[in-house]
């Protein structure tokens, strides 16, 4: 993993991070559930993927990359590999990003390719709401020591900032909700995000 120094993937000292059974307990122990039961019932799903993704283009079938998680701690993160392997690009994906592979459009479109974060949640790496992780480089040149606040949480697989718009926001808006979510953290927030996420995902909005 990429060397960076503690103090720019950390929150700085004070801020607020959220407690209580449910952040602590009772979540994580639901996450870790319902990622199992999904990973055995998506099991003949993801191999059918992998092997299409294998066949469309060369290349592994999943992309790993290193990104932080809460408190600052890095993980790697698991998808479904979208991109050509020869070309290079920036780190952000851009619209209509040449690298896109013919099965990566279709995965991007349908949110297919995050399927394998099911991995980073089962380990407690990730929850299924939460603010979605970012590549330590991003965090350590860009965000704010405020707008590190949101590391006080999981990463998830869908948010508040998903919900707003997702790649069409803006770092320092999509922070500002994420932050938003940090202060909010609770069941019925979490179950309200959930509810949103299925239109989300049907409407194409924010995916590049």
């Amino acid at each position: 993993m990429q060397s960076f120094a503690e103090a720019d993937l950390v929150p700085p000292p004070g801020t607020y991070v959220p407690g209580g059974a449910y952040v602590n307990v009772i979540k994580p122990a639901c996450d870790a559930i319902v990622a199992l039961a999904l990973l055995i019932l998506l099991l003949p799903v993801l191999a059918l993927l992998a092997v299409a993704i294998r066949l469309d283009s060369r290349g592994p079938a999943l992309f790993t990359q290193d990104r932080v998680g809460r408190q600052g701690a890095l993980f790697t993160i698991y998808k479904f590999r979208t991109m050509r392997t020869d070309l290079s690009g920036p780190v952000l994906t851009q619209a209509h990003d040449p690298r896109i592979t013919r099965v990566g459009r279709l995965l991007r479109r349908t949110s297919l390719d995050e399927l394998p974060q099911l991995l980073n949640i089962l380990w407690g790496d990730m929850s299924f709401i939460g603010p979605r992780p970012e590549v330590p480089s991003i965090v350590a040149a860009e965000y704010t020591p405020e707008q590190k606040g949101v590391l006080a949480v999981r990463p998830g697989l869908s948010g508040w900032a998903q919900i707003h718009g997702r790649d069409d926001l803006e770092i320092p808006v999509k922070l500002a909700y994420d932050l938003e979510y940090v202060q909010k953290v609770s069941l019925f927030f979490d179950l309200r995000i959930l509810k949103l996420t299925p239109g989300l995902l049907l409407s194409g909005r924010g995916i590049k």
